[in-house]
């Protein structure tokens, strides 16, 4: 059996979608497995199905690489929002779509040549939701309390309409006998940042698994890693739980720029270097709504036998 596929990229971050308006894919989890290997496969960080939803206008199914299904991608979801738009699946430029994290909305910016054109999506904006901060719905578990907002930042977390009692803000920790003050904040997801002064020198690749493994975080954690550069521009890497580093996590973006903002490291909308690219990222703190705006593309569409 053949099916069509197409593979999209966010930021360096790739993903194989499948239109299952029209194709059926019978085990998502072992396509996934399959098609990602980059050596065997199509290659790519996983599978995105876009199928049809009853409380939205599409939904959206994530599996990673290993096959293990995952709540969301910031990335993936804008690269839904090209797909379902210049395909012609919806004539709408702003669309809703269902994922395991709840319901996000998109909202599309249009390439035209020429004024009446349909055009095509040059980048999209996604309502991410409400940042997360209690520990037991992140989840993280400190040793000496529930919670932890060290004293020099409660005054700014509370003027963020943020409980300063109930939010893990600049607290301190040991990694593998090493200080580190951790910010947590979950988008659908679990997110533990810290603030190092380069993140072109951090040893990742050893640091992000204790981080990912530590018994705080009973359902592991993403771990970001930020550099400030300026008050409206930082730079980050992420090591991804089940992964490893990845050139860049939406999500992650987006619980970074809290976490910046929890700190008053920044204001409240910033532009974030990850090693894919660039994102947007807007906490509207009236709102308590986390936007986040970047670029989609398509790698190329092809057929598989399945």
């Amino acid at each position: 059996m053949k099916l069509n596929f197409t593979k999209m990229e966010g930021l360096g971050n790739d993903y194989v979608y499948v239109n299952c308006l029209k194709e059926t894919v019978e085990n998502p989890a072992e396509l996934s497995r399959r098609i990602s290997d980059r050596h065997f496969g199509i290659g790519s960080d996983g599978l995105i199905l876009i199928k049809p939803s009853d409380k939205a206008d599409f939904t959206m199914d994530m599996y990673n690489a290993d096959g293990s299904q995952s709540e969301m991608c910031g990335n993936g979801i804008r690269c839904v929002g090209k797909y379902v738009y210049d395909y012609g699946l919806t004539d709408k430029e702003e669309v809703s779509v269902e994922t395991l994290a709840g319901i996000k909305y998109l909202r599309f910016k249009i390439k035209r040549e020429n004024p009446g054109d349909r055009g095509t999506v040059e980048s999209v904006t996604v309502n991410m939701g409400a940042p997360i901060l209690e520990p037991g719905e992140i989840p993280v578990r400190l040793k000496d309390a529930e919670a932890y907002v060290s004293k020099d930042k409660k005054a700014h977390v509370r003027a963020c309409g943020v409980d300063a009692d109930n939010a893990i803000v600049n607290a301190p920790v040991t990694i593998n006998g090493a200080p580190y003050r951790i910010t947590c904040v979950s988008m659908g997801n679990p997110h533990c940042i810290s603030f190092v002064d380069s993140v072109d020198t951090f040893d990742l690749d050893v640091i992000g698994p204790q981080f990912e493994e530590n018994p705080m975080f009973p359902r592991r954690v993403n771990a970001e890693f930020v550099e400030l550069v300026k008050r409206d521009y930082v730079k980050m890497r992420v090591w991804e739980r089940g992964t490893g580093e990845t050139l860049a996590c939406g999500t992650g973006a987006c619980a970074s720029v809290v976490a910046c903002i929890l700190n008053d490291y920044t204001d409240d909308e910033v532009t974030i270097r990850l090693l894919g690219g660039e994102l947007s990222i807007r906490w509207d703190k009236e709102e308590n709504t986390v936007y986040m705006t970047g670029p989609a593309n398509v790698v190329f569409d092809g057929t598989i036998e399945v």
